[in-house]
């Protein structure tokens, strides 16, 4: 079987690692190329931002690539929260030259009714960026969901995550789990459903839901068989 070349455009770094970090490591073990796009910081917004934040942030994500065995394609600096205030022509030119480096063949990003405004500004552009086109080397788009923004959301405001596939993750959530605590200042305290256990009880609802011990659910909008 051909190896995949998977693009994950994410708003955040550590939301590669909350949406789909056990997927990615089952990618890698599959032998994949997974590459990875952030478009913000993750923190230039926040009251108490420094740059200490940004290179704390920054360690962390470099810490959850190695884990996972991903590759860190662009770490981009726009302020967290704030992508709404960017021209989206940028945004999705950004992703484009990204497209043409890698020639992706399986792209993921977020979910469209997510309540954090930069995920539904960065899958908006990726919807974008691959539009059909002629002999366009990506056959399938994937959408994830995020703990504290996809369940968020209202279904008659922003729309809602309906998940088709399900990824097995039982033998690769240890994998995930180590990435998450190198994000532990993302991180909050349980019943929020961003903290650890909070993430591992929608994984075990997930393999649950399909006969599974644990599993990460995706939204397929788009495959094509070539």
């Amino acid at each position: 079987m051909d190896k995949n070349r998977v693009l994950v455009v994410v708003a955040h770094p550590d939301d590669e690692t909350i949406g789909m970090g056990g997927t990615i490591r089952k990618h890698i073990n599959q032998g994949d190329d997974v590459f990875v796009i952030a478009m913000t910081d993750g923190t230039g917004s926040r009251d108490s931002f420094n740059k200490e934040d940004i290179l704390k942030r920054v360690n962390s994500s470099n810490i959850a690539s190695d884990l996972l065995g991903f590759k860190w394609l662009e770490r981009f600096n726009f302020k967290d929260n704030m992508l709404d205030n960017e021209p989206l022509l940028e945004i999705i030119k950004l992703i484009e030259k990204s497209k043409k480096m890698i020639q992706p063949n399986l792209v993921y990003s977020h979910c469209g009714g997510d309540l954090n405004i930069d995920h539904r500004v960065v899958v908006n552009a990726v919807l974008t960026a691959f539009r059909p086109q002629p002999n366009d080397s990506c056959s399938e788009i994937r959408l994830f969901e995020i703990s504290s923004a996809t369940d968020f959301g209202n279904e008659f405001i922003t729309g809602k995550f309906y998940p088709n596939l399900f990824v097995d993750i039982s033998n690769t959530w240890d994998d995930k789990e180590k990435s998450l605590l190198a994000y532990e200042e993302e991180l909050r305290d349980f019943p929020h459903s961003r903290s650890l256990e909070g993430i591992k009880n929608l994984a075990n609802l997930r393999g649950n839901q399909v006969g599974l011990k644990m599993a990460e659910a995706f939204q397929i909008i788009r495959k094509i068989n070539f």
